[in-house]
């Protein structure tokens, strides 16, 4: 028996696969296959081809589902990408309409009772923790509403981890609000949720934009019924 051969039936018994032994003495697969025909492998020798399989299946299987992975991230990416470029500039009566739309949604709307009875005033006022839907909101103000800065207030509240310091400077910034015209900041627990969602859901609190203006109040509400005019659908 040639000597290749001879080393090609010790390396199959021992469980080595045609493509190991083909890597290791250079004898081709189907020189390989013709010399194996006939020979009964021992259990052990088959255990080892079979957990062989069984982890090239597996490694092939998190190859292809980190590629989809990858492809998936990349085709959410692109789409964004392609979303966010038609949005381009937004016009005055865009942002008009925006910031309408936003008060409609986020805005506080309720009445305000005081022993049975409903106040005459009410301040516009807006919550959220987004810092860019806040900035938008801002821009509706100022330059839709034009509401003088020294009219403009903000409430933040915070959770027992964060630093009140640090959040002053961080939304003083984004507001572009002076830190003078920030109430009190207030912490507190949410009652939904007492204190069970993850203490870092909302890293930078929520902040309430104020403007003491029950005129501009009734105005927004306005605005609001003529936006609900829109949704009537027209046969």
């Amino acid at each position: 028996m040639r000597q290749d051969k001879e080393r090609a039936f010790k390396l199959r018994l021992l469980g080595k696969s045609y493509t190991e032994i083909n890597q290791e003495l250079g004898v081709p697969k189907a020189t390989l296959s013709d010399w194996f025909s006939a020979l009964v492998l021992p259990n052990t020798a088959q255990q080892r081809l079979r957990e062989r399989v069984r982890a090239r299946s597996l490694a092939g299987l998190l190859h292809r589902n980190k590629n989809q992975t990858a492809l998936a991230i990349q085709r959410k990416n692109d789409q964004r990408l392609r979303a966010k470029k038609m949005i381009g500039s937004v016009s005055k009566r865009e942002l008009f309409l925006i910031g309408i739309a936003l008060y409609w949604a986020e805005g506080y709307k309720r009445p305000i009772f005081k022993d049975g009875r409903e106040l005459t005033h009410h301040p516009v006022g807006l919550t959220n923790s987004d810092p860019d839907l806040i900035k938008l909101f801002l821009r509706f103000l100022r330059e839709s509403c034009d509401v003088p800065e020294a009219k403009i207030h903000a409430d933040v509240r915070i959770y027992e981890h964060m630093n009140e310091k640090q959040l002053l400077a961080f939304w003083s910034k984004v507001t572009n609000i002076r830190k003078e015209r920030f109430s009190k900041f207030y912490y507190g627990v949410s009652k939904s949720s007492l204190g069970k969602r993850p203490f870092n859901i909302l890293p930078f609190g929520t902040i309430q934009i104020r403007v003491n203006d029950t005129k501009l109040f009734h105005t927004i509400m306005g605005w609001i019924d003529g936006l609900r005019s829109c949704a009537v659908l027209k046969n």
